[in-house]
């Protein structure tokens, strides 16, 4: 694949590092596409590894560079922060017919959609896996080390792909992830859209049943707060829970207290998660 050119949209210094916004022509998902960056300070002289974060419902790449405080500490640990979109966006990409917020615009669900009008743009698995990080490498100072998180329907993403692709991250983390999809209104809701009614390419995008089918999975940590209004009805981590019952690996799942959906949830413990993924990116 030839890499498209890279095109600066804005720049800040924070922590020694560089908050960088681009966008760019994505041939994956047929529309231009805008992503954020943190390169620490290490990026000025060497390769640094990577940790892709990927968004929920509604959320472009800017919510995790603005909320989540994560910089502070990706720039002690000299680890670079990739924050695509949720979506493909643009004239000519379709939207929920009633632009409903959990598909379509900002809903991409990080699945290669295989059903009409989606299957032209709706390509996010790609983009995340091959394409994003193609470019990156090609393009700015990322070594091949990779990490993958995620919130919410990104929680999701982050532990489909990590699970599906444990020769390209070194480690796969979690806050309130969408766990058992199939069995979820907004995964059902989703998965009928993109994929159709072939309920075997739903199962390759549900976390619960991926990891109960790998024998050994990547390094895991996953927090759900117990005031979170979307627990248990739609992230059903109980179902993740009893499928990392099987492995006697590094998976840990937390209950956090009085903890919401929220970004201040993820701003409490994004150091503790990035902390974790740093022992596997040396």
């Amino acid at each position: 694949m030839t890499n498209s050119t890279l095109i600066k949209l804005s720049e800040q210094l924070t922590f020694g590092g560089k908050q960088i916004r681009f966008k760019h022509s994505s041939k994956t998902l047929n529309c231009e596409m805008q992503f954020s960056v943190f390169l620490p300070e290490q990026a000025q002289t060497e390769k640094v590894p990577a940790l892709y974060w990927l968004s929920g419902l509604t959320c472009t790449d800017e919510n995790f560079s603005s909320k989540a405080g994560a910089q502070r500490v990706a720039a002690q640990l000299g680890i670079a922060l990739i924050m695509p979109d949720t979506s493909p966006r643009g004239d000519g990409v379709a939207d929920d017919e009633n632009a409903a917020y959990d598909f379509g615009l900002g809903a991409g669900f990080y699945v290669n959609a295989t059903a009409e009008p989606y299957a032209k743009h709706y390509q996010m698995y790609d983009y995340i896996v091959t394409e994003l990080p193609q470019l990156l490498e090609a393009q700015l100072p990322l070594s091949n080390k990779r990490a993958i998180s995620g919130h919410s329907m990104g929680g999701h993403g982050a532990l489909v792909i990590g699970l599906r692709n444990p020769e390209r991250y070194s480690s796969i983390s979690a806050f309130s992830p969408i766990c058992n999809p199939i069995n979820c209104a907004w995964g059902i809701k989703a998965f009928t859209g993109y994929l159709g009614d072939n309920k075997q390419q739903w199962q390759q995008y549900d976390a619960s049943l991926l990891l109960a089918a790998t024998e050994k999975p990547l390094p895991i940590l996953v927090d759900q707060g117990t005031a979170d209004t979307f627990w248990p009805d739609q992230l059903n981590t109980d179902s993740l829970i009893t499928a990392a019952k099987q492995h006697n690996t590094d998976i840990e799942i937390r209950y956090q207290q009085g903890y919401d959906h929220s970004y201040y949830f993820i701003a409490s413990f994004i150091e503790q998660h990035l902390r974790f993924h740093a022992k596997y990116l040396t």
